[in-house]
């Protein structure tokens, strides 16, 4: 079976359906409408209990998490170079990269944007997203220094780091939480992983632009 990618527009989960384009797999999108809460509903719950995407189903069985999802397209499809497989610790790179932007900069995003998950009553969601664009700041500070030896995360070879990154700044910079200026490296590399082929036809099969 070909598999399936459960997405929502603009989400995370762009970031495997890049990747999936990249190595020139054949599968199939599967829309979750979030403004009709489809994430709840009982036949997406028994995909991901988390109500969330990405959701990916192959003929093994249904992943979810960006990390595990894009690790598995990268080894799935090896011919597409998408992370340096032949080398443990280039590898284990673009794990820890990939972890960090899960863990780090998507949870900080949550803060921002879905105080509630985190926090009750009124008071302490207000504070908990008046919070979060310094904590954001802090990342892209890290993530800005990364870069430098560009043009892509991990230097000169794209990676699945790429287009997860791309999603978490998409996001950064349409909030207009800093100063651009403050931010070039992460901008160009956003400009930079837009114009690929892949990222094109991803971004047009969702409804998006490019920022």
């Amino acid at each position: 079976m070909k598999p399936e990618l459960y997405y929502s527009p603009g989400a995370c989960s762009l970031a495997p359906h890049i990747a999936l384009r990249e190595a020139g797999a054949e599968f199939d999108l599967r829309p979750v409408k979030f403004a009709e809460n489809q994430q709840r509903s009982p036949q997406h719950l028994e995909l991901n209990p988390l109500g969330r995407v990405p959701v990916l189903t192959t003929a093994d069985g249904t992943l979810t998490e960006n990390p595990a999802i894009l690790g598995w397209i990268a080894r799935r499809w090896p011919d597409a170079k998408l992370a340096p497989l032949d080398d443990p610790w280039a590898l284990a790179q673009v794990e820890s990269f990939n972890s960090f932007v899960a863990s780090s900069v998507h949870v900080a995003f949550s803060h921002l944007f879905r105080p509630g998950r985190w926090v009750d009553p009124e008071p302490a969601r207000k504070a908990t997203a008046a919070k979060a664009p310094e904590t954001l700041r802090n990342l892209f500070d890290i993530v800005e220094a990364k870069l430098a030896a560009g043009p892509f995360v991990h230097g000169k070879r794209f990676t699945t780091s790429d287009p997860y990154l791309l999603v978490m700044s998409r996001w950064f910079l349409r909030a207009a939480l800093a100063d651009v200026s403050r931010y070039r490296r992460v901008r160009a590399h956003a400009t930079l992983i837009q114009e690929r082929p892949a990222t094109l036809e991803a971004l047009a099969a969702e409804g998006l632009t490019a920022i």
